[in-house]
């Protein structure tokens, strides 16, 4: 069966970059609003940057959110589009999808560390699985986020800034990237093609 990829128009400014990613990996990923075309889809993936509110809203009014709640084949979530499957998130007090157990929370900096949480930082691996296949142990992505989830059962990777959060997320067929894969180079490159492969 040949992959239909498609990308939720969420409204988010990457995804311009995002699809350009799956290009390289020969992969023409079609930019979709419509419920139909995203459950025929094989693979989903849900891009996003900006805040939560705005992001549901958008959802809301594509008539996009019990569609995507009741996925069965693999989605993926982007940065924003990440943090929109958990339950809420406290930025704009904003119920998300509720794929995934937990609130999204705005990250406290400790000493010397700034907000938003800007540049590369190591995937910590947490469990096995095929999202983060061939990942070598020191792995970097790059990231751009004020706010994260904590860090769970559903935790693929984490990450250390600003304390623990969640970095790759996976509970069933939603799985979530709070970095940018786009622009992480090999690691991302690799991360995507392992979601493809799912």
């Amino acid at each position: 069966m040949s992959r239909r990829v498609v990308l939720v128009d969420g409204g988010g400014t990457n995804i311009g970059s995002v699809r350009y990613a799956l290009e390289r990996l020969g992969v023409d990923a079609q930019l979709v609003t419509e419920a139909a075309r995203i459950r025929d889809a094989t693979h989903v993936i849900l891009p996003g940057v900006g805040a939560a509110a705005p992001g549901m809203k958008r959802l809301r009014e594509l008539g996009l959110v019990e569609t995507l709640r009741t996925l069965r084949q693999p989605v993926l979530g982007v940065c924003l589009g990440m943090q929109l499957l958990f339950e809420g998130s406290t930025e704009g007090d904003v119920e998300c999808l509720g794929v995934v157990p937990g609130r999204v929370q705005k990250m406290r900096p400790g000493d010397g560390e700034r907000i938003p949480h800007m540049g590369w930082n190591r995937l910590r691996p947490e469990k096995a699985s095929a999202l983060t296949e061939g990942l070598e142990p020191d792995a970097h992505a790059y990231f751009v986020h004020s706010y994260a989830a904590p860090v769970g059962p559903w935790t693929v990777a984490s990450s250390l800034y600003a304390g623990g959060f969640s970095a790759i997320v996976q509970k069933e067929n939603y799985c979530g990237m709070q970095f940018h894969p786009e622009r992480s180079a090999a690691v991302g490159a690799r991360l995507l093609n392992n979601f493809l492969r799912l």
